[in-house]
């Protein structure tokens, strides 16, 4: 069974460790120098991901092992480029018997029956009866309510554990509910109906069974449009079902992502839609700092020193907090 986590490396420097991971990618490279092909391995477990290079007798374990398996490796920790990283010399495909899947997938820190039950109440109390029978037709639909609850919101960027999704949105809906009352313009039944099916898509776009990986149709189509075509057939089922409703519900899907740069296919132009994004995005950055505040952490940088450079947001990131606490 599984004794040694990514999370641990920073305790197993220049150490050889076997242990078991998810394969999260795997391809043949090119050596720079020259002289043949080495592997490139993504290794992962409910603590992060690491690098994997494997330079020698690495045919048996190309030819057995696939993205999304479960392997056992041997290797040796090293830190290279600043990331932690583990040199293969042996990796087999994991039996069945072997692991325990709760060592592979994070999970989120809160129950997923209270997180459940506290955004039901909170639909409970919406006004608009129209708004809220929408919103229970996805929560109690006998596919996209269960997968609901325990889908990631992102393969990587944020929320990006088991329940991941709920959890984003049920902070999202608190946070929206916070500051609404300082925007009069602004009809909260529509809006907190907006924050619970935005991302309402990524229930298809995201596989989730061993690693956090893309389906096809996510692929291809991709979430905002997913949940387009979702909220239609519901609407459609819920009929009669206010017109002026839909559009509205559709503009906030369509529009979240804020800017067509980040693959918005509308900017948004309602009062809801505007508050939804702009809410949207902070509530993502947060998820996102945290998780580099924890990583920094843990692979020993001071409280003096930045984390490294985060590709989403275009700058290293300070705790402040944690910096202050020093003194």
């Amino acid at each position: 069974m599984k004794d040694f986590y990514v999370a641990d490396a920073p305790r197993f420097e220049n150490a050889v460790v076997t242990s078991y991971f998810c394969l999260s990618s795997i391809a043949l490279r090119e050596k720079k120098t020259g002289g043949g092909q080495y592997l490139a391995l993504t290794l992962s477990d409910k603590t992060g991901a690491m690098e994997a290079r494997m330079w020698d007798e690495f045919a048996e374990a190309f030819a057995g092992c696939s993205e999304g398996c479960y392997v056992k490796v041997q290797g040796q920790i090293s830190k290279y480029q600043g990331k932690w990283q583990i040199t293969l010399t042996k990796m087999r495909n994991a039996a069945e018997s072997e692991v325990d899947t709760a060592d592979f997938q994070p999970v989120s820190e809160f129950p997923v029956e209270e997180m459940d039950a506290e955004l039901r109440a909170i639909v409970a109390g919406f006004r608009d009866e129209d708004l809220k029978r929408l919103v229970l037709a996805f929560l109690d639909d006998e596919e996209i309510g269960p997968a609901f609850r325990v889908a990631p919101a992102a393969k990587v960027l944020h929320h990006a554990w088991i329940s991941g999704l709920l959890e984003h949105v049920l902070t999202l809906v608190k946070v929206l509910k916070a500051v609404a009352p300082f925007y009069p313009e602004v009809n909260e039944d529509l809006l907190l109906t907006g924050a619970i099916l935005h991302d309402i898509g990524k229930v298809k776009e995201l596989s989730w069974k061993t690693n956090f990986t893309y389906t096809l149709e996510g692929q291809m189509i991709g979430h905002i449009s997913i949940a387009q075509g979702m909220l239609r057939e519901k609407v459609v089922a819920l009929a009669p079902f206010p017109e002026r409703l839909r559009v509205l519900v559709e503009h906030m899907i369509l529009s979240h992502h804020g800017k067509y740069e980040f693959g918005s296919p509308k900017l948004p132009m309602t009062p809801e839609a505007m508050l939804l994004s702009a809410m949207d995005d902070v509530e993502a950055k947060f998820a996102a700092l945290r998780r580099e505040f924890a990583a920094a952490e843990s692979s020993g940088k001071r409280a003096d020193e930045t984390t490294e450079w985060v590709r989403s947001m275009d700058r290293p990131l300070f705790n402040s907090a944690r910096w202050l606490a020093e003194e």
